[in-house]
Formats: C-alpha cells, structure tokens, sequence
C-alpha cells in the first residue's frame, strides 16, 4: 500500500524495495497502485463489522480480498501535513471490515511492515505519528514488524540513498520465514513523493 499519486516516486521504490527483501527468499509479491484504483470513503454505516464485508462496492473488494489470503502487508505513504496522504487514510478507514462488532480481529498476526517518505531530513520528526499508526493497525489485528523511513526525499531520489534501500530491503527479508505471499497496495503518484 503507497499513499502517493506518483507512480515512480520514492514511495513505490521504498516499497518494492521492501518486496524485493522478502522475494529473495521466495515469497509471492504483488503491487497495488490506489491512486489508480476506485476506492471510495468509508460512510461509517458499520454494516462490515456484522459481516466482514464491507458494502461499498468498489476495488476495496479486491484489497481486501488479497489481505485475507496474504500472509503480509506492506503500507507505504508519502507523508503530506505531518501524516499519510488522502489516499493511504481513505484505505486505511475501509479496513474497519476486518473488526468484528466486539472490535475483535478477522486478520489477527497478520504481519506488517508500515514505509514512509518525507521531505524533513530529520528521520525522528514524524516518530510519533508513525508509532500512533503502528498502533491503529495493531488495533486492526496486524503484527507490525517494522517502520521504514526515508527522510529528506523531497528534492532527492531515494535510488540514491543505499543506505534507506538496504534497510527496506532488509525489513522484507523480516516477512518471509512462514511467508507464502507478500503485499502491497502502492498508491503511487507525484513525482518523487
């Protein structure tokens, strides 16, 4: 999942850089880019609780449908007016199918890894935003393995920095050791976000 309308951005780079990590060691990868996909707004009526499927129909279907049979996730957004962009958020808030009407898990230690991008070079000035996002996806019933930041991307491209690739790679390496299938939903967009 990337939060970014820019499809070859540092976002989707970060991400398939994460994918790359857990494909060495054989896992099954696909890609999802939101900005090109029909993903409306949750409309709070919180009929998905009761069945586990949320009644809008849109390619949220198909999200989460490939959430259910994966064995991961990896989130990535740019980080736009200190938190995930638009389109990160709207997905983000359709996931509330996966909570049943006792707020327990339907995807109960499915792992995660969460990947963000920012403009501000001081990896630390978002940490608390990104520790709180960790902890809505926990809520959610995701086993959050790892936070990958890249920071100061907005003027630079993150094929630059092999350092922040090594560390994304890495963390999808984290993913694999029972892993059949990895995820991501790249909502890509903008140039270098």
């Amino acid at each position: 999942m990337v939060g970014s309308p820019n499809v070859d951005g540092n976002t989707a780079r970060l991400v398939n850089e994460i994918l790359a990590g857990a494909a060495e060691f054989g896992a099954e990868t696909k890609m999802y880019n939101l900005a090109a996909l029909d993903i409306k707004g949750c409309d709070s009526c919180c009929r998905c609780q009761e069945s586990g499927k949320c009644r809008i129909e849109d390619d949220m279907q198909i999200l989460c449908e490939e959430i259910r049979t994966s064995d991961a996730v990896v989130l990535g957004s740019p980080v736009y007016m200190w938190q995930m962009s638009g389109q990160t958020k709207i997905f983000v808030d359709r996931l509330m199918a996966f909570l049943r009407p006792d707020f327990s898990s339907r995807i109960e230690g499915k792992k995660l890894i969460l990947a963000f991008t920012q403009g501000n070079s001081n990896r630390d000035a978002f940490c608390s935003y990104f520790e709180y996002t960790a902890g809505i996806l926990y809520f959610l019933g995701f086993d959050v393995l790892d936070t990958v930041v890249a920071a100061g991307t907005d003027r630079s491209k993150i094929s630059n920095r092999p350092e922040v690739l090594k560390r994304a790679r890495d963390g999808g390496r984290k993913l694999v050791p029972s892993l059949t299938v990895a995820f991501a939903a790249a909502n890509l967009g903008a140039q270098n976000a």
